[in-house]
């Protein structure tokens, strides 16, 4: 990988990830997506079936197996929440890009999107209340973060290459 995206939900992940990877002429990877495919079931469906352990034993085994690949990683929201995933994240050489955004901007951006269980399920003030004890782990597993309010997804992946890409580019160039 040539960058680790995390952050909450509704923080801009896969669209910059999407983009990001586009400018870069890389593969864009999904952590949920890789999982989802792995299983051959959908993360709900593996809750429901198989429980917590089990997805997050599967998400750890997925992280650590897109981490060797090229690309651009979008992560799922808890998955820098897990421990292990978290250490798996710090250990690794790749930067990891947290993308941040206000309880407004979030609320935002998912207030109209159905696939989204943990938003019905919590309701806004939950959904912020889990954003806020997530925030100290989000930082943690970074080396950058990122705000998104008031950027376009464009005006983010060009925060990002100044302050982590180019930089890696040139090193490699010279070296």
């Amino acid at each position: 990988m040539q960058a680790i995206l995390i952050g909450f939900m509704g923080s801009g992940k896969t669209t910059v990830g999407q983009l990001l990877a586009t400018e870069l002429g890389t593969h864009h990877a999904d952590l949920d997506d890789m999982i989802v495919q792995r299983a051959g079931k959908t993360i709900s469906t593996i809750f429901e079936e198989r429980g917590e352990a089990y997805f997050r034993q599967l998400e750890q085994q997925t992280l650590r197996d897109a981490i060797a690949q090229p690309g651009i990683l979008s992560t799922g929201g808890g998955t820098p929440t897990i421990a292990a995933n978290a250490a798996i994240l710090k250990a690794s050489p790749v930067p990891v890009i947290c993308l941040t955004a206000s309880d407004q901007t979030i609320l935002g951006r998912v207030a109209q999107d159905t696939g989204r269980p943990l938003v019905d399920e919590l309701g806004s003030q939950g959904l912020m209340a889990l954003k806020q004890k997530r925030a100290a782990l989000y930082r943690a597993a970074a080396d950058v973060l990122v705000a998104t309010d008031n950027l376009t997804p464009e005006q983010i992946v060009a925060e990002i290459k100044t302050r982590i890409l180019r930089p890696v580019h040139r090193l490699a160039a010279n070296g």
